[in-house]
């Protein structure tokens, strides 16, 4: 590793945004992202605002032979978007958004987030599939899939894609997309930020909202069975304008333990009450958040439950069907959660997110079916190993039913090798690996869920 302070200062001279180093103010807290449990501390942290700014990172990183670490919104539970005694690429000061509603396009910087892509959008009616969490980042959620409430009508984020424009190891400036570079555009569909830094997008938007049907209902924790098995059977029915989760979680109270459907119906205004009715009307709900808001709302309806600082571990995998024995397995897992912090979300795939072909993009999770994602998180660092050893368990008691395949984006910092690029891209890996090769072929773009170069 080469000085790094005259490195910084070098770089000083050339970007527009600030370059901090530890004795720095600002770079305690910038070096933080969302998840507390990830403490790691970068040699220098490169604020970019523009894509010359993350070249000339780039290119120092290279120079003064420091790691590179991304950060788009820092929301990734791995942490893979800081690293330590390396160059932290933080692109939290690139958040603008341009729509063009004549065109039904928008692009967005590098560091944007859902809730800033939403509202520029929603101005004039449209909207992308976008996170579940209105925090989360564009770029790393888009990259690596882009599960979101829009994901039955209009597919995953990273399907609504028309092109990126892409810092490549060697500091150069490309754009790919269909017509440009198509088997990068086609790598980093899917390929988290395997093959470069990603410092805009161009999306396809769509009409939507401003006000849409949707939220959430819960009921006490004795009726979960029932529950999910009701969230089941609406998943079988659902067409391509529902999107369903279940969710096993507790009350602000801190105490009572809940089962809940949360819903979002993007079809015809007068066809909602129809289609979320039966969830609605089920047994006796203590809770009924359902009905008319606006779409932005929708997307922040589980910002409060994922808080800034938190400390999370996080194990998920994908089943093909949500079966009795899968209810019992979560619903004991729950029941053994001590955290009220903690969740288990059940994420119902359908629809136009499933009618792709799983080698048509590197994201390769096409199948119908439910993404069991438990989430471990707490407050107290006293509770750290008890609970990632609940998350832990209650991932080893699924395992006799899930499938072959796991969500990129919730894999955490354990989750790496072989097995991993297995789950995540099946018969994708070999042609990653070669346009790994092509695009990067000395792996600087290695903290991520990473593909090694193989001709």
């Amino acid at each position: 590793m080469g000085d790094v302070t005259a490195a910084a200062g070098e770089l000083a001279k050339t970007i527009s945004g600030p370059v901090l180093l530890p004795a720095d103010a600002l770079w305690d807290d910038v070096r933080r992202v969302h998840n507390g449990l990830v403490d790691r501390r970068p040699a220098v942290i490169a604020q970019c605002r523009g894509t010359a700014d993350i070249a000339d990172a780039v290119r120092c990183a290279r120079e003064q032979n420091l790691e590179i670490a991304v950060r788009g919104g820092g929301h990734n539970v791995s942490g893979r978007a800081t690293v330590d005694d390396g160059l932290m690429i933080d692109l939290s000061l690139m958040k603008h958004v341009h729509v063009d509603p004549a065109r039904a396009t928008a692009r967005a910087a590098g560091g944007t987030l859902w809730k800033q892509f939403n509202r520029e959008t929603q101005v004039h009616g449209l909207a992308t599939t976008g996170g579940v969490v209105s925090t989360t980042g564009v770029a790393g959620l888009t990259l690596g899939g882009g599960l979101g409430w829009l994901m039955p009508k209009y597919g995953m984020a990273l399907d609504n894609l028309l092109s990126v424009e892409i810092v490549l190891a060697d500091g150069t400036i490309t754009r790919a997309s269909a017509d440009e570079h198509p088997d990068l555009f086609w790598a980093v569909r899917g390929g988290g930020g395997n093959f470069g830094v990603v410092s805009s997008f161009d999306f396809r938007v769509h009409p939507v909202g401003p006000m849409v049907m949707g939220g959430l209902v819960a009921w006490p924790f004795d009726r979960a069975r029932d529950v999910l098995r009701l969230f089941r059977d609406r998943c079988a029915e659902a067409s391509d304008e529902t999107m369903l989760f279940g969710a096993l979680l507790t009350a602000p109270d801190g105490q009572t333990k809940l089962v809940a459907i949360a819903a979002g119906f993007f079809g015809p205004a007068g066809d909602g009450d129809a289609v979320l009715g039966p969830i609605r009307t089920f047994g006796q709900p203590v809770m009924d958040a359902m009905g008319p808001l606006p779409y932005t709302q929708i997307n922040a309806l589980l910002d409060d439950a994922m808080p800034r600082g938190a400390r999370n571990y996080w194990k998920s995998h994908f089943m093909p069907d949500l079966s009795d024995e899968v209810i019992d397995v979560a619903v004991d897992a729950h029941a053994r959660c001590a955290s009220p912090m903690s969740q288990i979300l059940l994420e119902h795939f359908h629809g136009a997110a499933t009618r792709v072909s799983p080698t048509d993009t590197a994201f390769a999770l096409r199948s119908p079916g439910f993404n069991c994602a438990l989430i471990s998180q707490w407050m107290d660092p006293a509770a750290d190993a008890a609970s990632t050893a609940w998350c832990k368990a209650a991932y080893d008691a699924i395992q006799p039913h899930v499938g072959p395949s796991r969500y990129l984006n919730y894999l955490d910092h354990d989750d790496a090798g072989d097995a991993a690029l297995a789950a995540v891209y099946g018969p994708n890996v070999m042609r990653l690996q070669a346009i790994k090769a092509k695009y990067d072929p000395d792996n600087v773009f290695h903290h991520n869920v990473n593909i090694p170069p193989k001709a």
